[in-house]
């Protein structure tokens, strides 16, 4: 068996268990004993398979048994955990992922007594006598690699003892430890629980939720949800995770953070995409104007005057020749505030330091006094420390980037760090004064900025980590939180959550996701604009019955009746039934005759219905009122074909021809043409339809084939079809 079929038949036993499926989750559970060795957790297989066999027995003989719900759960859950047990022993002896790789070399650097090893751990801050400095940084380096070597020990434990648990619950509240080692383990237990599968590391990240500081907060609610994503179909057999989630979810705290990190998780999800933009839309546009950058807005004046809130009048001119670069800017600047992912791609090529070979530090967050910044930078250095200061003050950039700007400067000459540290020092100022109106507005806000931060270095772990293949990437998830059980359950407590995360989905073009939701709202609450949501959602998805069928419940509500009428009318076209888009196109054009946009739609109905004289009349009208509309003359054109008027018909094409042609254009003109005799010119615009990037000559006798009858109708000869396709062909083989 190789190491992908393992995982596949680990996968199908929790499935089966999941699903109650005992009996193949027993057969499959042996083929994995197997394959672990001779005798290995084959004794309990065989008490588990027995003891369910005697439960079958009994229960088919009728034999009343109070206690065998009861039964039945635990026996599933012990099966659940034979099966990890044996997984991760063929994970350890296969795997080539570096996880298990760094596990195995682990091995000999297991805590054996975690009591005594975290035994004051803070210690080095209360030295009875001061100590020089090379005494101090020494003492914090050793603190240092002590707190990394607990956060391998804690990644790489399958299943805590009730004392671990216990121990480390009392580490996380120890304020005698610096909260961002606390925070780093926090991270450990997350990665932990995604290995492996314990329900005393749900239990700490519920007590870690309870924490009073909301960088160990945050990371635990954000660690908790993803893992209750991931084990969802499990959790239903350990009703102690599922109860004490409810319990917390009582918590205002909780539920708000909840629905934060949902919406967070789901924007991650847009950041491959935002890059994108930025390099399409910004990145081009930037270069043109980069080079007088300087000197157009005097930066060095600004940096003696200081930065004022005004926008500079300079700028103006700046943009002249890119006048939608500052509006882009402008969009960008405000995607940062609101927490998108806007530097992913600056940073991803600064992830090459030595301090990103080690795993455990894509999670460790950022703190001044961290001696991986104080060995690259002379802290002693007033600039230095004050641009750390800065870098640290930050709430634009996460942890991992943090680290990657402090790696990237220690190069620098004295002189330019002086200029970026008063530049950044500006900027940061402005930023977090902004940042702090929003905590002044709304005190959740600063854990907002927090887990986002986290959110963010977990992105960058699982997309540029080197090694990053190694990991099953989450953000490769469908993250469809509200169809969990446990999740869903809880999330349907509050529908305001629930409409919010819809609200997002559906801002963000995750049409399939709102539709979910809003399916599930319209249930519980209806009204016309969330009808219209869900109507939306399913055409933007493609499924215009459904999206039909929502808009005409909308009918029933006074709610933006011109707009709900046009998209009825839009799904009826999509379903083909022009009739009845004709006749929703004719209610809206009662209440505005003046939109040129319905018009259209009424004759592109007309040509549907093949009422091609009506459909003129309508394109015409169209023309008349917007004569500059460039749009209309295809479908005039066409149906001045239908219509028999050639002579018409061709004065369009050519306008069509003099502007922008596309290859339906060129064969359409060619049709044309030999409606009006000229089989050479005919020959000619095929030809041209099929050239550059044209037509294939499959694709181009596919259109043609389904004009013919027009071309029939419009007086072409039957029996010249084939002589003059053939032509074409000939044609083709010369060019």
């Amino acid at each position: 068996m190789t190491y992908k079929e393992i995982g596949i038949k680990y996968s199908d036993i929790c499935s089966n268990l999941a699903q109650r499926r005992l009996k193949p989750a027993f057969d499959q559970l042996g083929m994995l004993i197997s394959e672990s060795g001779p005798g290995v957790y084959y004794d309990e297989y065989r008490n588990l398979d027995e003891t369910y066999q005697f439960m079958l027995k009994y229960t088919v003989e009728g034999i009343p048994d109070p206690d065998r719900e009861k039964v039945y759960r635990k026996l599933i859950v012990s099966v659940f955990e034979l099966a990890d047990k044996v997984h991760e022993v063929l994970r350890i002896r296969y795997s080539l992922s570096v996880e298990y790789e760094q596990k195995r070399n682990f091995r000999n650097q297991i805590i054996s007594d975690l009591d005594e090893y975290l035994k004051s751990p803070g210690d080095h801050h209360h030295d009875a006598e001061p100590l020089s400095d090379a005494g101090r940084q020494g003492k914090a380096t050793n603190h240092h690699k002590k707190m990394r070597r607990l956060f391998y020990h804690v990644w790489f434990h399958d299943r805590l003892t009730p004392e671990e648990t216990d121990i480390l619950r009392l580490f996380f509240k120890n304020s005698g430890i610096e909260v961002p080692y606390r925070s780093f383990i926090v991270s450990a237990l997350i990665m932990s629980l995604l290995r492996h599968f314990d329900p005393g590391k749900f239990s700490l990240l519920f007590d870690s939720f309870e924490s009073e500081e909301p960088e160990i907060k945050q990371r635990a609610v954000a660690g908790l949800l993803i893992n209750l994503y991931k084990y969802d179909s499990r959790l239903p057999f350990y009703p102690y995770i599922k109860n004490r989630l409810k319990v917390v979810n009582d918590n205002q705290d909780f539920s708000r953070s909840l629905e934060k990190i949902i919406i967070q998780i789901i924007r991650s999800k847009e950041t491959e995409k935002l890059q994108q933009r930025i390099k399409d839309e910004i990145l081009p546009e930037m270069i043109k104007i980069s080079p007088n950058l300087r000197n157009k807005i005097n930066l060095e004046g600004l940096m003696e005057e200081g930065l004022s809130e005004d926008k500079n009048p300079d700028w103006e001119g700046i943009f002249k020749d890119s006048p939608e670069l500052l509006n882009k800017i402008e969009e960008f600047s405000e995607l940062q505030m609101k927490g998108s992912d806007v530097f992913m791609g600056s940073f991803a090529r600064l992830k090459t330091f030595p301090f990103y070979s080690d795993m455990s530090n894509w999670f460790m967050p950022f703190f001044p006094e961290n001696p991986e910044v104080s060995d690259v930078l002379d802290t002693s250095d007033q600039t230095n420390r004050h641009l750390i200061e800065a870098i640290d003050k930050a709430p634009i950039l996460c942890n991992s980037d943090k680290y990657s700007f402090c790696f990237s400067i220690r190069s620098l000459p004295k002189e330019n760090l002086d200029f970026m540290m008063q530049a950044m020092k500006a900027e940061m100022e402005q930023i977090k004064d902004l940042q702090d109106d929003e905590v002044m507005l709304d005190p959740g806000k600063k854990s907002e900025f927090i887990s986002n931060q986290f959110i963010q270095d977990l992105y960058r772990f699982y997309k540029l980590y080197p090694r990053k293949s190694d990991f099953d990437d989450i953000f490769g998830w469908r993250f469809d939180f509200h169809n969990r059980l446990i999740l869903g359950d809880i999330l349907k407590e509050d529908l305001k959550i629930l409409k919010n995360i819809a609200e997002y989905y559906f801002a963000t073009n995750h049409f399939n996701e709102s539709a979910d939701i809003f399916n599930y709202l319209v249930e519980k609450e209806q009204n016309g604009e969330l009808y219209q949501k869900l109507a939306y959602s399913y055409q933007k998805s493609g499924d215009f019955e459904k999206a039909l069928d929502s808009y005409l419940k909308a009918e029933l509500y006074d709610s933006n009746r011109l707009w709900n009428i046009k998209k009825i009318a839009l799904c009826y076209r999509n379903l083909k039934q022009p009739a009845k888009a004709l006749e929703y196109y004719r209610e809206a054009e009662k209440i505005d005759p003046e939109s040129l946009g319905n018009q259209l739609n009424i004759g592109h109905s007309l040509l549907e219905l093949d009422e091609y004289d009506q459909a003129l009349k309508c394109y015409f009208k169209v023309e008349y009122l917007a004569p500059g509309n460039k749009k209309v003359w295809k479908p005039i054109a066409w149906c001045s074909f239908l219509t028999g008027k050639k002579d018409q018909a061709e004065k369009y094409f050519m306008k069509l021809l003099e502007d922008e042609p596309n290859r339906y254009d060129l064969i359409n003109m060619g049709h044309v043409q030999w409606s009006l005799g000229r089989r050479r010119e005919a020959l000619e615009y095929y030809l041209k339809s099929i050239s550059g990037d044209g037509f294939s000559e499959e694709e181009f006798l596919e259109v043609f084939n389904e004009d013919l009858p027009h071309l029939l109708d419009q007086g072409v000869d039957n029996d010249d079809v084939p002589i003059i396709l053939d032509q074409l062909r000939y044609l083709l083989e010369k060019k």
